[in-house]
């Protein structure tokens, strides 16, 4: 089977990357750094339906991903979760979450329509990213 992200999250994130495992994904969304990792493999819809190196794999990648953004953004917290409810395909969400953001100290689903990047703002979220991206790929 050929792997294809999932339709919502095509029209919802930015490409930014890839790694052997995954899709590294921007959410359009400029409220908060908010980029995902979603593993190329069809059919999957959990981390445990993942081979044990990949299981291992997306940890590496979603942990050097996580202390870059934190690093970065000088965040609070950095949520992290694979929900899946809206979209089944595996992804993994890594938000920067700071103390009197608009959604704190909640969730970010449902609390205000996704603000999308203007141009200018979204080149220059992508060249904040840039070497977290790097690092990213280079924990493959």
């Amino acid at each position: 089977m050929t792997f294809q992200l999932h339709p919502r999250l095509q029209a919802d994130t930015i490409s930014i990357g890839r790694t052997r495992l995954s899709e590294i994904l921007l959410m359009n969304d400029c409220t908060w750094p908010w980029v995902l990792l979603v593993p190329r493999r069809e059919g999957v819809r959990e981390i445990y339906e993942l081979e044990d190196a990949e299981q291992i794999q997306l940890l590496r990648e979603s942990s050097v991903l996580g202390q870059g953004m934190m690093s970065l953004f000088g965040g609070d917290k950095l949520n992290v979760a694979a929900l899946g409810n809206m979209v089944p395909q595996l992804h993994l969400h890594h938000i920067v979450r700071v103390e009197g953001d608009p959604a704190w100290p909640g969730p970010v689903w449902g609390t205000q329509a996704p603000v999308p990047y203007d141009p200018v703002g979204l080149n220059h979220r992508l060249a904040e990213l840039e070497p977290v991206v790097t690092r990213v790929m280079a924990a493959d």
